[in-house]
């Protein structure tokens, strides 16, 4: 989970890009800059919006079936967005 300092900094969303159901697979490509967390270890990472997320080889649990997936936990603004 990523850690905060002064809290005035971060505003509460409800964007479903934020939903569990939504997590991207190695990859793919950010929709959103920000800090995108695997669901199978917690890992996290940062990464700017369009650039790919780690493949496949990048990052591997050591539990084969627990399947790499980045939820979007915290993300920077850019033009409003998400």
């Amino acid at each position: 989970m990523p850690y905060f300092k002064d809290d005035v900094y971060f505003i509460r969303n409800s964007h479903t890009n934020f939903d569990a159901h939504n997590a991207r697979t190695p990859g793919m490509h950010a929709p959103d800059g920000g800090v995108y967390r695997c669901t199978g270890c917690g890992h996290e990472i940062g990464i700017a919006r369009g650039h790919a997320l780690p493949p496949q080889n990048h990052h591997q649990h050591s539990n084969y079936s627990i399947p790499i997936r980045w939820q979007l936990v915290a993300a920077a603004i850019e033009n409003g967005s998400p």
